[in-house]
């Protein structure tokens, strides 16, 4: 077993914590898809107003993972939703990718939370192999619910005010 150490994320790892979002980006065949720079962090996670919640993975004092997540509320209650999720692949297969997992679910359960959910590409039948191992669910196969997005013109769009 590999020695590591899982601890809050600081403003100071923010540039590593941008290389693991193209790794995962490169990994998810979206190299281009990251378009938050390391100042982009800075502010949003570390700022008057966090926006994001993160953890980070060490070994030997170098950070080889991390999962950015934050609270989600509904009729339901109090959620987390993990946005991110990697290890770096020297070190994958070594247990560091379910510690961050179950971290982040710790931080759930103390936070009494009702649900911890992430979306996985279907292509990437090894993640949604790992979450089903875990207990995880596939709301689009056992509930039907798919995941919509409103980005660009189709964002501006929708806010443009009503005649």
């Amino acid at each position: 077993m590999i020695e590591y150490k899982i601890r809050d994320a600081k403003k100071e790892d923010c540039a590593v914590i941008r290389e693991l979002i193209q790794e995962l980006a490169d990994y998810e065949k979206m190299p281009d898809g990251p378009k938050v720079s390391v100042e982009d962090l800075e502010k949003d996670g570390f700022g008057e107003f966090p926006l994001f919640h993160a953890i980070v993975c060490e070994v030997n004092d170098a950070i080889v993972g991390y999962s950015m997540y934050f609270f989600i509320y509904s009729w339901a209650g109090k959620a987390i939703y993990i946005e991110d999720i990697i290890v770096r692949e020297l070190y994958r297969g070594k247990g560091l990718g379910t510690a961050l997992f179950q971290k982040v679910a710790k931080i759930a359960v103390s936070k009494s939370c009702q649900r911890l959910e992430l979306s996985v590409l279907n292509w990437n039948t090894a993640s949604r192999k790992f979450y089903e191992s875990l207990g995880g669910v596939d709301l689009t196969e056992s509930e039907g619910w798919n995941k919509y997005r409103f980005s660009g013109n189709a964002l501006l769009d929708l806010a443009k005010e009503s005649a």
